[in-house]
């Protein structure tokens, strides 16, 4: 018995090692300076770091590393507020703006129509952004919808930020203070926030553009949950591990997750070939692969990316952060060196 354990030690290092020679080949293969990834499988989690905090610096990307996991804080607003939704606090089915005004949509006449629900399954109409979101502008910036509310699949940052600011003008408290207590704190997420914060400088991620030259430096002021997350892979991990068994939701609402609400087919364009193998459900969007039903979710700063995929039935999933603006395309390497082969499909959609 003492032999056998040995050896499936033994063998599980040799695997990580190999898996860990494959990711600095990868990351080098696509000029991407840095990595965080988790693996989890069952109940074994297992973190792999790779690369730099910044192209031209020595320093080496830890498990403590944090980085912007941009559009991954939607998910994160998501559960929030079905969080807020079963304690009876906020209506899926309500439209927002009997909570509270929201001046820049003032004179739209779709506005009157848009719920929660809309923006967390990408039906509101709207744009993606208005304007640049880190522009000086963009915060007063008016809001017109591109198509009907609940017509068609429009993937919308805009929804997001009005739905957070409905869910500020509720409670009376911001995304940082609410995420602190119903997310980050009960989930142990101690490198995570919606904002910089100073302790966080240390051991901090540049983003790079294609060309691996570093970008600007952002240290995000004000929490938007479109896209200032900042924390870790094994931070965030947590966080989806919970997402998908729906801790600390209803049974009713922690399906909402896993049922698909619409067939995400985008407005405007004509049906493309992984269009049938992708749904959107509450918050989380859903693949089907070559290897079993899937959730995932997508976060592109255009400097950091970042991906996670779930496959419930495998009890297995795969996440991971990077610094530069070609980290999507190591998704499907990452899923096949570590899930297994397949067609996992979504990165094709994205491209289509």
């Amino acid at each position: 018995m003492k032999l056998l354990l040995l050896l499936s030690l033994l063998l599980f290092n040799l695997n990580a090692a190999a898996q860990q020679t494959e990711l600095t080949a990868l990351l080098a293969q696509h000029n991407v300076p840095g990595l965080q990834l988790v693996h989890t499988k069952g109940s074994k989690v297992t973190t792999y770091t790779a690369g730099r905090l910044r192209q031209d610096s020595a320093v080496a990307v830890t498990a403590e590393t944090v980085f912007q996991a941009a559009s991954l804080g939607k998910v994160v607003l998501a559960y929030l507020t079905l969080r807020l939704h079963d304690q009876g606090r906020f209506e899926l089915d309500r439209p927002l703006l009997s909570y509270a005004p929201y001046p820049r949509v003032q004179g739209q006449p779709h506005a009157a129509r848009v719920t929660a629900r809309m923006v967390l399954t990408h039906t509101t109409g709207l744009p993606n952004w208005a304007d640049n979101p880190l522009g000086p502008t963009w915060v007063t910036s008016p809001l017109a919808f591109r198509f009907a509310p609940d017509s068609c699949w429009n993937y919308s940052g805009e929804g997001f930020v009005w739905l957070q600011q409905t869910l500020e003008q509720l409670t009376g408290e911001s995304l940082e203070v609410l995420a602190q207590r119903e997310v980050f704190g009960p989930l142990k997420m101690r490198r995570s926030s919606f904002r910089w914060q100073p302790r966080f400088a240390g051991n901090a991620a540049t983003g790079h553009e294609k060309a691996g030259q570093p970008t600007q430096v952002r240290r995000f002021a004000q929490p938007y949950a479109a896209y200032s997350l900042l924390t870790t892979a094994p931070d965030y991990n947590r966080f989806v591990q919970a997402l998908h068994a729906g801790r600390d939701l209803k049974r009713t609402t922690a399906a909402l997750l896993t049922t698909p609400a619409n067939e995400a087919r985008r407005c405007g364009r004509p049906t493309g070939p992984t269009d049938p193998f992708v749904a959107w459900a509450t918050g989380v969007g859903l693949a089907t692969t070559s290897t079993g039903p899937a959730l995932w979710h997508w976060g592109d700063n255009d400097d950091f990316q970042a991906f996670f995929m779930v496959l419930p039935g495998r009890r297995e999933s795969l996440l991971f952060f990077t610094n530069s603006a070609n980290g999507l395309l190591l998704t499907d390497e990452l899923l096949r060196l570590f899930i297994g082969p397949g067609e996992y499909r979504t990165q094709q959609w994205l491209a289509e």
